[in-house]
């Protein structure tokens, strides 16, 4: 089964490889921080997007989080074509249930600050952040550490 989805995956970008995936619309794919989840990126135009991150995690405790973000992108074609720093802000609900604690909801705000690259051969891009936020509901206030992430997308 592994190797049909491999398969699949490698015959797909290997039909769609010749898009340029400089200037994208639309990405979908993983991401990888204090837990895993998936998110999802829309362009407005080249320097506006918006992003929805759906994360899930837990060792001690169980959560899922849903993050919303508007962002502003800046290219760094000088360090590399493709290359873009970013930063913006959204909101975020979570839903906590932990191994010695009640469970609890999580509603604040979120700022995002971080790098986005795309590759140029092939519709894939990859970005990692930073994440700091503060709750205004539920346990927390402001939170730095553990925030963030690696997001690798299918771009179409």
């Amino acid at each position: 089964m592994r190797k049909s989805v491999l398969t699949v995956l490698i015959g797909l970008l290997i039909a769609v490889g010749g898009i340029s995936a400089q200037n994208y619309d639309n990405a979908v794919g993983l991401r990888l921080g204090w837990g895993f989840g998936g998110s999802i990126k829309h362009f407005f135009d080249d320097s506006k997007a918006v992003e929805g991150i759906v994360q899930f995690g837990g060792l001690y405790s169980r959560y899922a989080q849903i993050t919303g973000l508007f962002q502003i992108h800046k290219p760094l074609d000088d360090v590399a074509p493709g290359l873009q720093w970013y930063f913006g802000g959204g909101g975020f609900v979570g839903f906590f249930s932990g191994l010695y604690s009640a469970r609890s909801t999580r509603i604040g705000v979120v700022a995002n600050i971080g790098l986005d690259y795309a590759f140029e051969d092939l519709p894939l891009n990859i970005s990692l952040d930073w994440a700091p936020g503060f709750a205004f509901v539920g346990f927390g206030n402001f939170f730095g550490a553990r925030t963030g992430g690696l997001a690798v997308r299918y771009i179409f």
